[in-house]
Parts: structure tokens; sequence; C-alpha cells
């Protein structure tokens, strides 16, 4: 597996998908956002990346009003391949390069539990805030995230506010109900980072 940034949000990056594979497929044609994937091992260049060679995406922006911070807006993984560490090694690749090119926080909003827990695994922490649909936001650094959310005091506690937000949720599926259930208490999970 081989990590390739397309290119920052002012290149104009594109990439095209299969929407019956991966989520949010159409968000990444789009030119205004910088691309990053995950794909096969070989020696293809990003001029000519094969989409069928992809396994993970990302799309991100710089904040509208802070330089210091970019937004990864959608993180997509392959649909048989999720639940293997895929998005958090491609978020984490990411998070490198942008920290690299000199931002100081990461952020991302994430609208399902297995997300936010993929993301903790990648270095992000529970913000206390929500914006879009009930999406809950994530900050990297984690000790950000503690640093500016009143309502925690431990690493444990700030992980569970984001789990507990999550529990409340008339919508859920069987599956998310389980994940959640066995996370009442729980610890959180170590970092992948």
């Amino acid at each position: 597996m081989q990590f390739e940034l397309l290119g920052w949000p002012e290149d104009g990056p594109t990439l095209r998908l299969d929407w019956e594979v991966f989520s949010y497929a159409g968000k990444f044609v789009m030119s205004n956002t910088g691309k990053a994937v995950l794909r096969h091992d070989g020696g293809v260049d990003c001029d000519s990346i094969d989409p069928e060679n992809v396994l993970a995406a990302v799309a991100f922006n710089e904040d509208r009003t802070d330089e210091t911070t970019l937004w990864l807006r959608y993180v997509t993984v392959q649909s048989d391949l999720r639940g293997e560490g895929l998005g958090p090694e491609l978020v984490s690749e990411t998070v490198d390069r942008a920290l690299a090119r000199g931002y100081e926080r990461i952020r991302i909003a994430v609208n399902n539990p297995f997300a936010y827990e993929a993301l903790w695994k990648a270095g992000f922490g529970f913000t206390g805030e929500e914006t879009g649909i009930a999406e809950l936001v994530l900050v990297y650094p984690r000790e950000q995230a503690l640093a500016d959310h009143g309502d925690a005091d431990t690493m444990g506690e700030l992980y569970r506010n984001g789990i507990q937000r999550f529990r409340g949720r008339e919508t859920l599926s069987e599956e998310e109900k389980e994940f959640l259930s066995a996370r009442r208490d729980a610890e959180p999970p170590d970092s992948d980072s």
C-alpha cells in the first residue's frame, strides 16, 4: 500500500471514484479540495493515477477563518475494506503532510461512531462541538481537544463524551447500537499513530 498526495486545494486535484464502491465518491470529482489516497503499490505517478488502484481517499481544505487549521472534509474507504485500519492510516499520513506544511490543527466532523473511533485511533479528540447534521467535531492533536473541551478532565472522559453523544440518537442501526453499548464505560482505544 502506498500513500499519495494528489495535491493541495490550490492545485485543484480531482479524482473519479466508483460511487458503488466509495461513499462520497462525487465529492472527489470537485477541484476545490486537496486530495490524498492510499493505493496499491506500483509505479503509477499521481498525474495518471488509476482509480481502480485506490483503496481509500481523503479530501481537505483550509479553514476559511483560520489559516493554521486544515479541515478533512471526506474520508472514504473501499466498501469491502472498511474496518481494516485504512482510514486511520490515510488520515495519519495526511496529518503528517499537513503539519509539515505548517498547519497547527487538523479538524474533521464525523457523523457515525465507527468514524469517531477510527479518528480517535488516528490521534484526534472530541472538541465538544457539533456541526452540520449532528456531526461531532474532532481535532488533531488530541491534546488540543482536551484543552478546549470544558466537560472533560481526562482523555477517557473526552472519548466517552463523544460516544455518549452518539448513543442519544434515534436513527442508530443495530450494529451502531451494539458498538456503542460495548463502549459504555470503556477506556479510549490505543492510537495507531
